[in-house]
């Protein structure tokens, strides 16, 4: 059976390579390259806290990132997957603990995410939105490579880079830019049209803005360098990474997006190659989560019919060599191939050698990647009691795993132990309370107890948080008509209601532009 993933109303799903590259690159454009000052083309950037942001606050930065955002959760190719964020998120974290001046004077609370597809490429939304596609996380060939990446667009937030390009610019306008940037989302559905908002513009603006782009780069890169050096991570990373990239790519008439977006001039790699060498040499030891991740990675990036039959080859070739973490890798993958194929016995033989390898060659018996497949197994295979055993195991042993306590609820509601499931989840609702498919589950939870106005409640904040809030309006709408609503649900509906209209009716003017 395959691993369940929320329905999403908005933008239409099809084929999974390069379309959200084609998506994207426009609006990567308008974001380094549009509306550019004379002040912010110089040589020399000005550095942090400079008044040539003073137009753009730092609330209205994340207004715009978590705008654009809304967005891309309506994407098919968006990786709503709860042990990739959480990867994502603790490496981010990490970079973020050692150098805490990098969260700014607004303190952003940096979300890392990931998207469906295999062009190496990751980017930076206004406001501390960092997102990567799943290419480049299987094309790095370690975890400071990974890190390196992500040190380099934590760079371009810290720098104000957005900012800086609208700094002379009235806030007003920023509403037009919003627009632009989710009219480039749009054209997730015709990459043609995405390459006419790229191509369009004059050769000498286009030219000038380049020349802005790689300046903000080298910036980029000084400070994610020394983000990597404080955060114990290799340093080299950024220069092996870099450097295999651009030499991939020599030969080849098409331009990875990466290096459209982050052009790599020689002059800037022997400034990063310069600096490396300055640097105090740290050997880093990657986690065991790295591989397994990786493979997961694999396995969802394509989860067609084909695409599980290639990644399976793939983990049978790897599984052929002799590398510990590489071995694990490969089980784990080979089980989530099987549980994506609907054999969840063959995905348990296969979790069974990975959990056994687990404990023979590294000396632990647990790992919150493998827990959480081993709970989506059990579900699957109508095992409901198990996985609640295992699940509660799971979550005392990982007590900060969010997808742990998710499938958690999962398996309480697969064993029909529904108000306890509500409950369970009333109290996490109430502690995170930006976590979507929470609350998708609490709908599942009071659906199947008959609470009609609770499910539609419920499903209401899930669309909100997930950025459809027509489809949450809509929610209640259905809960208000409800029999079984009381007087406080109605005064809830009611407040809700009255916020998300608002909200609403000015999302519509910004894609109006006005």
């Amino acid at each position: 059976m395959p691993l369940p993933l929320p329905l999403r109303p908005g933008l239409p799903s099809g084929a999974a390579s390069s379309r959200f590259a084609a998506a994207l690159l426009p609006l990567f454009l308008a974001m380094h390259f549009l509306v550019v000052p004379a002040a912010a083309r110089a040589q020399n950037l000005p550095e942090l806290g400079d008044a040539a942001r003073q137009d753009l606050s730092p609330l209205m930065e994340r207004k715009l990132g978590e705008r654009v955002m809304r967005a891309i959760r309506r994407s098919p190719d968006y990786l709503d997957d709860a042990p990739v964020q959480e990867y994502l998120a603790g490496v981010g974290n990490a970079l973020l603990a050692a150098a805490p001046e990098a969260r700014g004077d607004a303190q952003y609370d940096f979300f890392f995410f990931a998207v469906r597809d295999p062009v190496l490429n990751a980017f930076a939304l206004p406001g501390g939105f960092i997102g990567v596609h799943t290419g480049l996380i299987l094309a790095a060939q370690t975890e400071s490579e990974l890190a390196a990446v992500l040190s380099h667009e934590i760079g371009h937030v810290v720098q104000h880079h957005i900012a800086r390009m609208l700094g002379e610019q009235k806030e007003n306008s920023l509403i037009s830019l919003g627009s632009l940037l989710l009219g480039a989302l749009a054209t997730t559905a015709s990459p043609d049209a995405g390459m006419g908002i790229m191509m369009g513009g004059q050769g000498l603006a286009v030219q000038r803005q380049l020349h802005f782009s790689r300046d903000a780069e080298r910036e980029a890169d000084r400070v994610g360098l020394g983000i990597l050096e404080k955060s114990g991570y290799e340093p080299a990373g950024m220069v092996t990474f870099f450097d295999r990239l651009q030499q991939a790519n020599r030969g080849y008439t098409d331009v990875p997006p990466f290096l459209l977006t982050h052009p790599l001039t020689t002059e800037r790699m022997a400034d990063i190659e310069d600096r490396i060498r300055d640097l105090r040499y740290r050997q880093h030891v990657d986690s065991l989560d790295f591989p397994l991740i990786q493979a997961r990675v694999r396995v969802l990036q394509d989860p067609s019919v084909q695409g599980l039959r290639d990644a399976a080859d793939v983990f049978r070739r790897q599984a052929m060599q002799n590398p510990p973490p590489l071995l694990l890798a490969a089980q784990y993958g080979l089980a989530l191939v099987a549980l994506q194929q609907g054999e969840p016995a063959r995905a348990q033989a296969y979790l069974d050698a990975a959990q056994a390898m687990l404990q023979q060659s590294f000396g632990t018996a647990a790992d919150p990647v493998l827990e959480n497949l081993a709970i989506a197994i059990r579900i699957a295979a109508h095992q409901p009691q198990q996985a609640v055993a295992e699940a509660d195991r799971a979550r005392n042993a990982f007590p900060l795993s969010r997808g742990i306590a998710q499938q958690y609820a999962r398996a309480l509601l697969a064993a029909g132990r529904n108000a306890e499931a509500e409950r369970y989840l009333r109290d996490q609702v109430r502690l995170y309370r930006r976590e979507a498919d929470s609350y998708r589950l609490l709908a599942q939870a009071c659906a199947a107890q008959g609470k009609e106005a609770q499910q539609h409640m419920a499903l209401a904040e899930f669309y909100a948080l997930d950025g459809s809030l027509q489809a949450a309006l809509d929610q209640l709408g259905i809960a208000r008509r409800a029999g079984d609503a009381s007087f406080y649900d109605q005064s809830i509906i009611d407040a809700r209601e009255r916020e998300w209209r608002a909200q609403r009716l000015q999302e519509m003017q910004e894609e109006k532009g006005s």
